[in-house]
Protein backbone atom coordinates (compact mmCIF):
# COMPACT_ATOMS: atom_id res chain seq x y z
CA UNK A 1 0.00 0.00 0.00
CA UNK A 2 1.31 3.45 -0.95
CA UNK A 3 2.15 5.60 2.02
CA UNK A 4 0.35 8.92 2.47
CA UNK A 5 3.00 11.63 2.25
CA UNK A 6 2.06 14.41 4.66
CA UNK A 7 3.60 17.84 4.94
CA UNK A 8 3.45 18.96 8.57
CA UNK A 9 4.10 22.69 8.65
CA UNK A 10 4.55 25.14 11.50
CA UNK A 11 5.56 28.79 11.77
CA UNK A 12 8.82 28.46 13.71
CA UNK A 13 11.59 26.14 14.77
CA UNK A 14 11.76 27.25 18.40
CA UNK A 15 10.17 24.88 20.88
CA UNK A 16 6.74 25.78 22.27
CA UNK A 17 3.43 23.98 22.70
CA UNK A 18 2.59 23.66 19.01
CA UNK A 19 6.15 22.71 18.14
CA UNK A 20 6.19 20.01 20.82
CA UNK A 21 2.94 18.70 19.34
CA UNK A 22 4.53 18.48 15.87
CA UNK A 23 7.59 16.71 17.30
CA UNK A 24 5.52 14.05 19.05
CA UNK A 25 3.00 13.64 16.22
CA UNK A 26 5.63 13.09 13.53
CA UNK A 27 7.68 10.82 15.80
CA UNK A 28 4.72 8.54 16.56
CA UNK A 29 2.84 8.27 13.26
CA UNK A 30 2.40 4.78 11.83
CA UNK A 31 5.26 4.78 9.31
CA UNK A 32 3.76 1.83 7.46
CA UNK A 33 0.91 4.15 6.39
CA UNK A 34 2.29 7.69 6.61
CA UNK A 35 5.47 9.50 5.64
CA UNK A 36 5.78 12.85 7.45
CA UNK A 37 7.91 15.73 6.20
CA UNK A 38 8.12 18.93 8.25
CA UNK A 39 8.26 22.46 6.86
CA UNK A 40 9.19 25.18 9.35
CA UNK A 41 9.39 28.87 8.57
CA UNK A 42 12.31 29.53 10.94
CA UNK A 43 15.17 27.47 12.29
CA UNK A 44 15.54 26.43 15.92
CA UNK A 45 15.70 23.63 18.47
CA UNK A 46 12.63 21.86 17.10
CA UNK A 47 14.21 21.60 13.66
CA UNK A 48 17.42 20.24 15.17
CA UNK A 49 15.50 17.65 17.19
CA UNK A 50 13.41 16.56 14.19
CA UNK A 51 16.57 15.99 12.17
CA UNK A 52 18.12 14.11 15.08
CA UNK A 53 15.09 11.82 15.08
CA UNK A 54 15.50 11.18 11.34
CA UNK A 55 12.46 13.16 10.20
CA UNK A 56 13.01 15.07 6.94
CA UNK A 57 12.73 18.78 7.68
CA UNK A 58 12.90 21.88 5.49
CA UNK A 59 13.20 25.54 6.52
CA UNK A 60 11.87 28.28 4.23
CA UNK A 61 12.52 31.45 6.17
CA UNK A 62 9.82 34.01 6.91
CA UNK A 63 8.38 35.51 10.07
CA UNK A 64 5.37 36.97 8.24
CA UNK A 65 1.91 35.59 7.66
CA UNK A 66 0.61 35.53 4.07
CA UNK A 67 4.15 36.20 2.83
CA UNK A 68 3.73 35.94 -0.95
CA UNK A 69 7.53 36.10 -1.32
CA UNK A 70 7.83 32.48 -0.15
CA UNK A 71 4.73 30.99 -1.77
CA UNK A 72 6.50 29.87 -4.95
CA UNK A 73 9.23 28.22 -2.89
CA UNK A 74 6.59 26.39 -0.88
CA UNK A 75 4.77 25.31 -4.03
CA UNK A 76 7.98 23.97 -5.58
CA UNK A 77 8.93 22.11 -2.41
CA UNK A 78 5.48 20.49 -2.22
CA UNK A 79 5.77 19.43 -5.88
CA UNK A 80 9.34 18.13 -5.49
CA UNK A 81 8.39 16.05 -2.46
CA UNK A 82 5.22 14.72 -4.12
CA UNK A 83 3.14 15.63 -1.07
CA UNK A 84 -0.32 14.02 -0.81
CA UNK A 85 -1.74 16.09 2.04
CA UNK A 86 -0.84 19.23 4.00
CA UNK A 87 -1.34 19.63 7.74
CA UNK A 88 -0.76 23.19 8.93
CA UNK A 89 -0.20 23.89 12.61
CA UNK A 90 -1.19 27.46 13.39
CA UNK A 91 -2.38 30.45 11.39
CA UNK A 92 0.96 31.74 10.09
CA UNK A 93 2.03 28.36 8.74
CA UNK A 94 -1.35 27.79 7.09
CA UNK A 95 -1.34 31.25 5.50
CA UNK A 96 1.95 30.42 3.78
CA UNK A 97 0.97 26.98 2.42
CA UNK A 98 -2.60 28.00 1.58
CA UNK A 99 -1.79 28.97 -2.03
CA UNK A 100 0.17 25.79 -2.75
CA UNK A 101 -2.61 23.60 -1.35
CA UNK A 102 -5.21 25.37 -3.52
CA UNK A 103 -3.06 25.27 -6.66
CA UNK A 104 -2.33 21.57 -6.29
CA UNK A 105 -5.81 20.68 -4.97
CA UNK A 106 -4.36 18.87 -1.97
CA UNK A 107 -6.39 17.88 1.12
CA UNK A 108 -5.81 20.46 3.84
CA UNK A 109 -5.85 19.88 7.62
CA UNK A 110 -5.56 22.88 9.92
CA UNK A 111 -4.80 22.52 13.62
CA UNK A 112 -5.67 25.54 15.75
CA UNK A 113 -3.21 25.71 18.66
CA UNK A 114 -5.13 28.69 20.02
CA UNK A 115 -6.71 31.31 17.75
CA UNK A 116 -4.70 34.23 16.35
CA UNK A 117 -7.32 36.64 17.73
CA UNK A 118 -7.47 37.26 21.46
CA UNK A 119 -8.71 39.60 24.14
CA UNK A 120 -5.78 42.00 24.41
CA UNK A 121 -5.89 43.09 20.76
CA UNK A 122 -7.39 46.34 19.53
CA UNK A 123 -10.85 45.82 18.05
CA UNK A 124 -9.85 46.38 14.41
CA UNK A 125 -6.93 43.97 14.71
CA UNK A 126 -9.08 41.33 16.37
CA UNK A 127 -11.76 41.66 13.68
CA UNK A 128 -9.13 41.36 10.93
CA UNK A 129 -7.73 38.23 12.58
CA UNK A 130 -11.23 36.76 12.81
CA UNK A 131 -11.71 37.38 9.08
CA UNK A 132 -8.41 35.63 8.40
CA UNK A 133 -9.43 32.61 10.48
CA UNK A 134 -12.79 32.51 8.70
CA UNK A 135 -10.99 32.33 5.34
CA UNK A 136 -8.58 29.63 6.48
CA UNK A 137 -11.07 27.39 8.30
CA UNK A 138 -13.62 27.60 5.50
CA UNK A 139 -10.97 26.40 3.05
CA UNK A 140 -9.66 23.57 5.24
CA UNK A 141 -11.05 20.09 4.69
CA UNK A 142 -10.81 19.53 8.45
CA UNK A 143 -10.03 21.99 11.24
CA UNK A 144 -8.66 20.34 14.37
CA UNK A 145 -9.12 22.35 17.55
CA UNK A 146 -7.07 21.41 20.61
CA UNK A 147 -9.86 22.45 22.98
CA UNK A 148 -13.65 22.54 22.96
CA UNK A 149 -13.43 26.21 23.89
CA UNK A 150 -11.48 27.01 20.73
CA UNK A 151 -13.94 25.02 18.61
CA UNK A 152 -16.93 26.81 20.14
CA UNK A 153 -15.29 30.19 19.49
CA UNK A 154 -14.79 29.32 15.83
CA UNK A 155 -18.37 28.14 15.39
CA UNK A 156 -19.77 31.17 17.20
CA UNK A 157 -17.63 33.86 15.58
CA UNK A 158 -17.53 32.74 11.95
CA UNK A 159 -19.71 29.66 11.59
CA UNK A 160 -16.74 27.30 11.31
CA UNK A 161 -17.62 23.98 9.69
CA UNK A 162 -15.87 20.59 9.34
CA UNK A 163 -14.18 20.79 12.72
CA UNK A 164 -13.23 18.29 15.37
CA UNK A 165 -11.51 18.40 18.77
CA UNK A 166 -8.31 16.43 19.34
CA UNK A 167 -6.61 17.24 22.62
CA UNK A 168 -2.87 17.65 22.98
CA UNK A 169 -1.03 14.80 24.67
CA UNK A 170 2.05 13.79 26.65
CA UNK A 171 4.77 11.21 26.10
CA UNK A 172 4.55 9.34 29.41
CA UNK A 173 7.87 7.58 28.83
CA UNK A 174 9.60 10.98 28.90
CA UNK A 175 7.43 12.66 31.52
CA UNK A 176 7.54 9.84 34.06
CA UNK A 177 8.08 10.80 37.70
CA UNK A 178 9.67 7.42 38.40
CA UNK A 179 12.57 8.16 36.02
CA UNK A 180 16.00 9.27 37.21
CA UNK A 181 16.66 13.00 36.79
CA UNK A 182 19.61 15.32 37.19
CA UNK A 183 19.54 17.43 40.37
CA UNK A 184 18.74 20.86 38.99
CA UNK A 185 18.24 22.31 42.46
CA UNK A 186 21.78 21.45 43.43
CA UNK A 187 23.13 22.74 40.12
CA UNK A 188 21.61 26.20 40.59
CA UNK A 189 21.90 26.37 44.38
CA UNK A 190 18.33 25.98 45.64
CA UNK A 191 18.10 24.45 49.11
CA UNK A 192 16.09 21.23 49.29
CA UNK A 193 13.90 22.73 52.05
CA UNK A 194 12.54 25.49 49.79
CA UNK A 195 9.22 25.34 47.96
CA UNK A 196 9.89 26.03 44.28
CA UNK A 197 7.24 27.50 41.99
CA UNK A 198 7.90 26.73 38.34
CA UNK A 199 6.94 29.19 35.61
CA UNK A 200 8.15 27.43 32.45
CA UNK A 201 7.03 29.32 29.37
CA UNK A 202 7.90 31.53 26.47
CA UNK A 203 7.93 34.83 28.37
CA UNK A 204 5.38 36.82 26.36
CA UNK A 205 2.26 38.85 27.04
CA UNK A 206 0.11 35.73 26.64
CA UNK A 207 1.78 34.09 29.64
CA UNK A 208 1.48 37.28 31.75
CA UNK A 209 4.87 37.31 33.53
CA UNK A 210 4.06 40.61 35.26
CA UNK A 211 1.10 39.18 37.19
CA UNK A 212 3.33 36.24 38.09
CA UNK A 213 5.96 38.59 39.53
CA UNK A 214 3.43 40.84 41.28
CA UNK A 215 1.97 37.75 42.94
CA UNK A 216 5.47 36.65 43.91
CA UNK A 217 6.05 40.02 45.58
CA UNK A 218 3.09 39.27 47.87
CA UNK A 219 4.34 35.73 48.44
CA UNK A 220 7.77 37.05 49.46
CA UNK A 221 6.16 39.32 52.05
CA UNK A 222 4.71 36.23 53.71
CA UNK A 223 7.49 33.68 53.28
CA UNK A 224 11.21 33.49 52.57
CA UNK A 225 10.97 29.74 51.99
CA UNK A 226 9.54 30.04 48.47
CA UNK A 227 11.54 30.43 45.25
CA UNK A 228 10.12 31.33 41.83
CA UNK A 229 11.96 29.63 38.98
CA UNK A 230 11.22 31.39 35.67
CA UNK A 231 12.45 29.25 32.79
CA UNK A 232 12.35 30.40 29.18
CA UNK A 233 13.01 33.25 26.80
CA UNK A 234 10.70 35.71 25.06
CA UNK A 235 10.16 39.35 24.18
CA UNK A 236 9.20 40.32 27.75
CA UNK A 237 12.06 38.57 29.53
CA UNK A 238 14.24 41.65 29.98
CA UNK A 239 11.28 43.61 31.36
CA UNK A 240 10.45 40.72 33.69
CA UNK A 241 14.02 40.65 35.03
CA UNK A 242 13.88 44.40 35.63
CA UNK A 243 10.48 44.15 37.35
CA UNK A 244 11.84 41.51 39.74
CA UNK A 245 14.62 43.95 40.66
CA UNK A 246 12.18 46.88 41.00
CA UNK A 247 9.95 44.80 43.29
CA UNK A 248 13.04 43.83 45.31
CA UNK A 249 12.28 40.12 45.01
CA UNK A 250 15.23 39.13 42.81
CA UNK A 251 16.73 37.23 45.76
CA UNK A 252 13.75 34.83 45.56
CA UNK A 253 13.36 34.76 41.76
CA UNK A 254 15.72 32.79 39.52
CA UNK A 255 15.68 33.26 35.75
CA UNK A 256 16.96 30.49 33.50
CA UNK A 257 17.12 30.50 29.68
CA UNK A 258 15.09 28.15 27.49
CA UNK A 259 15.89 24.51 28.20
CA UNK A 260 15.09 21.30 26.37
CA UNK A 261 15.30 19.12 29.51
CA UNK A 262 11.83 20.04 30.79
CA UNK A 263 11.42 16.78 32.78
CA UNK A 264 14.50 17.76 34.82
CA UNK A 265 13.02 21.19 35.44
CA UNK A 266 9.65 19.79 36.48
CA UNK A 267 11.36 17.31 38.78
CA UNK A 268 13.00 20.26 40.56
CA UNK A 269 9.82 22.23 41.29
CA UNK A 270 6.99 21.78 43.78
CA UNK A 271 4.21 23.83 42.15
CA UNK A 272 3.60 24.60 38.46
CA UNK A 273 2.08 28.02 37.71
CA UNK A 274 0.58 29.26 34.43
CA UNK A 275 -1.34 32.57 34.77
CA UNK A 276 -2.07 32.90 31.02
CA UNK A 277 -4.37 35.47 29.46
CA UNK A 278 -5.44 32.98 26.78
CA UNK A 279 -4.50 29.45 25.71
CA UNK A 280 -5.20 26.66 23.29
CA UNK A 281 -4.71 23.50 25.33
CA UNK A 282 -1.41 23.99 27.19
CA UNK A 283 0.85 20.96 26.97
CA UNK A 284 2.90 22.30 29.89
CA UNK A 285 0.03 21.66 32.30
CA UNK A 286 -0.32 18.07 31.08
CA UNK A 287 3.43 17.55 31.49
CA UNK A 288 3.35 18.96 35.03
CA UNK A 289 0.42 16.70 35.98
CA UNK A 290 2.23 13.66 34.55
CA UNK A 291 5.30 14.56 36.63
CA UNK A 292 3.26 14.80 39.82
CA UNK A 293 3.21 18.57 40.26
CA UNK A 294 0.14 20.51 41.43
CA UNK A 295 -0.98 23.17 38.97
CA UNK A 296 -2.13 26.73 39.62
CA UNK A 297 -3.47 28.36 36.47
CA UNK A 298 -5.95 30.84 35.05
CA UNK A 299 -9.33 29.45 33.88
CA UNK A 300 -8.92 30.30 30.20
CA UNK A 301 -9.85 28.26 27.13
CA UNK A 302 -8.41 24.73 27.21
CA UNK A 303 -6.93 25.18 30.69
CA UNK A 304 -10.45 25.33 32.11
CA UNK A 305 -11.23 22.02 30.39
CA UNK A 306 -8.38 20.12 32.03
CA UNK A 307 -8.08 21.73 35.47
CA UNK A 308 -11.01 21.05 37.79
CA UNK A 309 -10.68 23.62 40.56
CA UNK A 310 -9.69 22.08 43.88
CA UNK A 311 -9.43 18.60 42.35
CA UNK A 312 -6.86 18.41 39.53
CA UNK A 313 -5.45 21.87 40.22
CA UNK A 314 -6.24 25.37 41.43
CA UNK A 315 -7.82 27.99 39.15
CA UNK A 316 -7.30 31.72 39.74
CA UNK A 317 -8.81 34.46 37.58
CA UNK A 318 -6.28 36.05 35.24
CA UNK A 319 -4.52 39.28 36.24
CA UNK A 320 -5.35 38.81 39.95
CA UNK A 321 -1.95 38.82 41.70
CA UNK A 322 -3.42 38.86 45.23
CA UNK A 323 -5.58 35.79 44.58
CA UNK A 324 -2.70 34.06 42.78
CA UNK A 325 -0.39 34.70 45.72
CA UNK A 326 -3.00 33.33 48.14
CA UNK A 327 -3.36 30.13 46.10
CA UNK A 328 0.41 29.59 45.95
CA UNK A 329 0.82 30.24 49.68
CA UNK A 330 -2.08 27.90 50.47
CA UNK A 331 -0.41 25.05 48.58
CA UNK A 332 2.92 25.90 50.22
CA UNK A 333 1.40 25.63 53.70
CA UNK A 334 -0.74 22.54 52.96
CA UNK A 335 1.38 19.69 51.58
CA UNK A 336 -1.50 17.26 52.15
CA UNK A 337 -3.63 19.28 49.68
CA UNK A 338 -0.76 19.24 47.19
CA UNK A 339 -0.58 15.46 47.48
CA UNK A 340 -4.33 15.07 47.00
CA UNK A 341 -4.31 17.25 43.87
CA UNK A 342 -1.22 15.51 42.50
CA UNK A 343 -2.77 12.05 42.68
CA UNK A 344 -6.10 13.06 41.15
CA UNK A 345 -4.39 14.99 38.37
CA UNK A 346 -2.00 12.11 37.66
CA UNK A 347 -4.83 9.62 37.21
CA UNK A 348 -6.72 12.11 35.06
CA UNK A 349 -3.85 12.93 32.70
CA UNK A 350 -2.57 9.39 32.29
CA UNK A 351 -6.08 8.11 31.58
CA UNK A 352 -6.94 10.70 28.94
CA UNK A 353 -3.95 12.36 27.32
CA UNK A 354 -1.50 9.76 26.06
CA UNK A 355 0.41 10.27 22.79
CA UNK A 356 -0.92 7.07 21.23
CA UNK A 357 -4.53 8.17 21.65
CA UNK A 358 -3.87 11.60 20.12
CA UNK A 359 -1.91 10.20 17.18
CA UNK A 360 -4.60 7.62 16.36
CA UNK A 361 -7.22 10.37 16.27
CA UNK A 362 -5.09 12.45 13.88
CA UNK A 363 -4.35 9.40 11.72
CA UNK A 364 -8.10 8.80 11.44
CA UNK A 365 -8.50 12.33 10.03
CA UNK A 366 -5.74 11.67 7.48
CA UNK A 367 -7.22 8.35 6.39
CA UNK A 368 -10.72 9.77 6.05
CA UNK A 369 -9.52 12.61 3.82
CA UNK A 370 -7.28 10.32 1.79
CA UNK A 371 -10.13 7.88 1.21
CA UNK A 372 -12.55 10.65 0.23
CA UNK A 373 -10.00 11.94 -2.31
CA UNK A 374 -9.64 8.48 -3.85
CA UNK A 375 -13.41 8.05 -3.93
Amino acid sequence: MKKIKILETIRQGKVGGGETHVLELTSNLDLSKFEPIVLSFTDGQMVDELKRRGIKTKVIYTEKGFDINVWKQVLQFVKDEKIDMIHAHGTRAYSNVFWAAKRLKLPMVYTVHGWSFHIDQKLHIRKFREMTERLLTHNADTTICVSKSNEQDGIKRFNMKRSTVIYNAVDFTKFDRSNTFSDLRQQIGIDASKTVIGYIVRITKQKDPFTMLQAMKLVCEQSKDIILLMVGDGDLKDEAIQLAKDLKIDDQVIFLPFRTDIPNVLNAIDIYCLPSLWEGFPIGILEAMAMGKPVVASPVDGTFEMVRNGETGILVEQQKPKELAEALLHLHHHPELRKKIIEKAFVYVTSNFGIKKMVKEVEAVYEKLSNSKIA
